[in-house]
């Protein structure tokens, strides 16, 4: 009887751990960092990519940024400090990720097809990337 009701007990707690509302507790948002990887030299396209990839994270985000849930870094790979983060997301030469955990999102691309002629359309993709990554 004993026994019984020991296992009884378990399952019922087993089962109001287990099948709690999907809503019913907070998700911790993951921390998500920009990160422009630069050399010294570098032309108008590269600086622009970089000061609109930063005004555009800190205007979506304000409240995540100054919580230093989202974080913007500039990092010349020509300064040895930037080696080990290099090395770590592979990277070797200009690139703009979002990282998010083990999620890397690569949109180098988009910041030179869009960031001087389609701003709007740039921070359109940033927003969703960061998004995304927010939602997992």
């Amino acid at each position: 009887m004993k026994k019984l009701l020991a296992v009884t007990l378990s399952i019922f707690a087993f089962a109001t751990v287990s099948f709690r509302p999907s809503g019913s507790l907070p998700a911790a948002s993951p921390k998500v960092e920009a990160y422009y990887f630069h050399f010294t030299s570098r032309c108008n396209t590269c600086r622009t990519i970089e000061e609109q990839a930063k005004k555009d994270i800190e205007e979506l985000y304000p409240a995540l940024v100054k919580k230093g849930k989202i974080t913007f870094k500039s990092i010349n790979l020509d300064e040895g400090d930037a080696k080990p983060l290099a090395e770590k997301l592979n990277v070797k030469a200009q690139t703009l990720l979002i990282v998010a955990g083990n999620q890397k999102v690569n949109i180098t691309n988009e910041g030179f097809r869009y960031a001087v002629g389609q701003p709007d359309k740039f921070k359109a993709i940033i927003k969703g990337k960061i998004d995304e990554l927010l939602k997992q």
